[in-house]
């Protein structure tokens, strides 16, 4: 790739001459349109006009996958093909709310295709240049809660909603006591009449330094401070003047621009939530693959990004999971690798913990599970000690049916979670 082109791969469905339409996506992302304009000269397209760079057809299919496209006259015939596109940088600069303009924008809408989705991208260092990246990542979050090599074992806030502040501060306290990690607020808290953002912070701030004075060790907890970019600004400097290590953000609540504020403006580790990430994702023919999408976000600044887990609750498979960890702690650009923590959520428990360390190659996560502690029959400090157990059994490559014959916590868990 060229240093000064930013690239796209697409997988794209179509019953046009499929690089016919790839052109149309060309045109149409860049100095084209759908009839020929004056002023639009041979050498304007070659300095500005996106580029078709490679095109592979993978398929057909019978039916198409979208409703809305067209067909040329007497066929419909329907190819699959994999088309990388380019384009000069200095046509949007090193700019990401605009990168996501020009490598999505109006695509999905074009009659040519009943199927496209944004499988990559490769950036240009000026990007790298631009946009601070991750400030805590893996290093920083390890530094920061103490954890050495092993995966950092957390929990979320439930019930969701309804707790008022001293509530939130109770839990906070019982897990605090079992020897967690991480806790994070659910994506839901935010700044209710019932809990206010202020409060919360207040509340559970007292609990976790007063548990940090007994034992030596300061819980991380990624409060929820998702709103507008002053309030975002305020609810981090709240955060940080009373001791905090975390904030949250929910990435499709916030958008680029609001969550490249708030990463030019944190000086704690941003935890970003996904919340929404199925309407972008879910139609397998339609939307963004998340090697392409957590780009953007690690660019912008977060330090975790949620990717989803193992036998999950929602619909994701397993592959794409695993896909979408590698893809955090894989390098971005030479000399800044911007890696992130991936965090594993969704009905997660001891029984997943060996195939997410195998899946990842490394214990650089945040496994963050929440019936397996609240719930283990011992308690929430058997739940934790029987996930620590289950990494420990991961790690040493002995299953962990075997491990737990000498580890009463995880046979407890396990059983637990055969019932």
């Amino acid at each position: 790739m060229s240093a000064e082109r930013i690239e796209a791969d697409y997988l794209i469905e179509t019953a046009y001459d499929p690089r016919k339409a790839a052109e149309a996506m060309a045109g149409e992302q860049s100095s084209g349109t759908f009839v020929p304009v004056p002023g639009e000269t041979p050498e304007l397209k070659a300095r500005s006009a996106a580029r078709v760079e490679k095109l592979e057809v993978v398929g057909e299919v019978e039916h198409p996958s979208l409703p809305g496209s067209g067909a040329p006259p007497g066929g419909d015939r329907r190819v699959r093909a994999r088309a990388t596109l380019s384009w000069p940088l200095e046509n949007i600069g090193p700019s990401l709310p605009n990168l996501m303009a020009t490598v999505a924008g109006n695509l999905f809408e074009l009659k040519q295709f009943s199927g496209l989705r944004i499988l990559d991208m490769r950036l240009p260092d000026a990007f790298a240049s631009a946009y601070p990246g991750p400030k805590f990542g893996v290093e920083g979050t390890r530094r920061l809660t103490g954890v050495g090599e092993r995966p950092l074992i957390g929990t979320i806030i439930k019930p969701s909603i309804g707790f008022n502040p001293q509530e939130t501060a109770d839990v906070v306290d019982v897990l605090c006591a079992a020897g967690i990690d991480f806790i994070k607020d659910d994506e839901l808290q935010s700044d209710g009449a019932r809990c206010p953002f202020d409060e919360r912070v207040r509340a559970v701030m007292r609990v976790i330094d007063r548990r940090a004075d007994e034992s030596g060790r300061k819980v991380m907890f990624a409060f929820n401070l998702t709103g507008g970019i002053e309030e975002m600004r305020r609810r981090h400097d709240l955060v940080q003047s009373l001791g905090g290590t975390c904030v949250m953000a929910s990435l499709n609540s916030v958008g680029v621009a609001g969550m490249i504020a708030l990463g030019r403006h944190a000086q704690l580790p941003i935890h970003a939530h996904r919340n929404g990430w199925g309407y972008l994702s879910r139609h397998p023919a339609l939307g963004w693959s998340y090697v392409a999408w957590q780009k953007i976000w690690r660019l912008a600044g977060a330090d975790h990004l949620h990717v989803n887990g193992l036998a999950n609750k929602f619909s994701e498979s397993d592959e794409s999971v695993m896909e979408s960890a590698r893809a955090c702690l894989a390098p971005m650009f030479d000399g800044k690798p911007c890696l992130v923590m991936p965090v594993f959520s969704s009905g997660q428990s001891a029984r997943q913990a060996a195939g997410t360390l195998t899946g990842l190659g490394c214990g650089d996560l945040i496994f963050a599970a929440g019936g397996a502690i609240m719930a283990h029959p011992g308690g929430p400090a058997e739940g934790v000690l029987a996930l620590k157990e289950a990494f420990e059994a991961a790690i040493a490559c002995v299953p962990a049916e075997r491990y737990a014959s000498t580890h009463p916590s995880l046979a407890a868990a396990l059983r637990m979670d055969s019932a």
